[in-house]
């Protein structure tokens, strides 16, 4: 009878265990909604847990600048103690630090999407997560400015349209045109940050077209920014003589390319850095000996693809 009852019990331990790890409750928190990238990462990402039987819930800043209000998204996920385990995009590499500090003393799992921590800061305030992942932003760059170059004759004049300053995508994405762009030879005169805006990138844009009349290529960071920067060629009368390509692979951006505007656009797989993400986050949460926290994680990629015109 005791050696039953010592089974009863087992069973009845190892349900628990189980159904706790099913019940466990997971938030995943963005940049935005405000471009098809994140609103794909968003609903990709709401979808599978849908699916998959995941309890998550879904949070965005107001904007790529929201950095004081994604914080008190953050803040409020961990206060409400609701949440195992989450996932997050920040605004910059920094603004969330302070955060994921609070989320580890509170035993809540981070895992990192897109914009990476800066190790740096995250060592200097003792904070860690469990993972990151995101497309091969340097990589994206290079796709970007190989394919531009390729299209030019050495020593063509080009030029890059930079996102946010200090956002590390941005550097990144900007860095791998420009070591493609040195690669093939082509005289880089231009460089700027736009802030991930198309009227900025516009206005940047014709401001070159009128200052460099030999420009021939502009790699820009994110398709918003270069779908303003093809407005300013069109409106020069210099479609087929300036190339634009941008990055992400947002609809208007890839119905532009269709339409024989923008010269190409490298396309993230916006939803499956979400998916994956929620996936990371919730194997750590149910095995954390397999997935050790630190201030900078091994990077798991997700591929990007050139979409170009014919």
């Amino acid at each position: 009878m005791k050696k039953f009852l010592a089974i009863v019990l087992t069973v009845c331990l190892l349900v628990s265990f189980a159904s706790s790890a099913m019940a466990a409750k997971y938030a995943v928190i963005l940049k935005t909604t405000n471009s098809d990238f994140w609103r794909t990462m968003y609903d990709g990402t709401a979808n599978y847990a849908k699916e998959n039987g995941i309890d998550v819930d879904m949070f965005a800043a107001q904007s790529d600048i929201d950095y004081e209000g994604q914080l008190a998204i953050l803040e409020n996920c961990i206060n409400s103690g609701a949440y195992a385990g989450i996932a997050i995009a920040p605004c910059n590499g920094v603004n969330l630090i302070a955060g994921v500090k609070k989320a580890n003393e509170a035993g809540i799992t981070i895992w990192n999407i897109d914009e990476k921590f800066d190790a740096d800061e995250m060592t200097r305030q003792g904070a860690v997560c469990v993972g990151f992942d995101s497309s091969d932003n340097v990589q994206i760059g290079h796709m970007g400015g190989e394919y531009l170059a390729s299209l030019l004759a050495k020593g063509a004049q080009v030029a890059v349209i930079e996102g946010l300053a200090g956002n590390q995508s941005s550097e990144d994405r900007a860095n791998g045109a420009k070591t493609a762009f040195r690669e093939a030879g082509m005289n880089i005169v231009a460089a700027k940050s736009c802030d991930w805006d198309r009227q900025t990138a516009m206005d940047t844009a014709m401001t070159w077209i009128q200052q460099f009349p030999d420009l021939k290529a502009i790699y820009c960071c994110n398709d918003g920014m270069a779908m303003g920067a093809i407005q300013a060629v069109i409106v020069a009368g210099k479609l087929g003589e300036i190339y634009v390509c941008g990055t992400d692979g947002d609809s208007d951006a890839i119905q532009s390319v269709k339409d024989g505007n923008l010269t190409g656009t490298v396309a993230q797989d916006s939803a499956n850095i979400g998916i994956t993400a929620l996936k990371g986050v919730v194997a750590a949460v149910e095995n954390p000996s397999a997935y050790p926290a630190s201030a900078s994680p091994e990077k798991t990629p997700v591929s990007a693809l050139l979409v170009k015109g014919k």
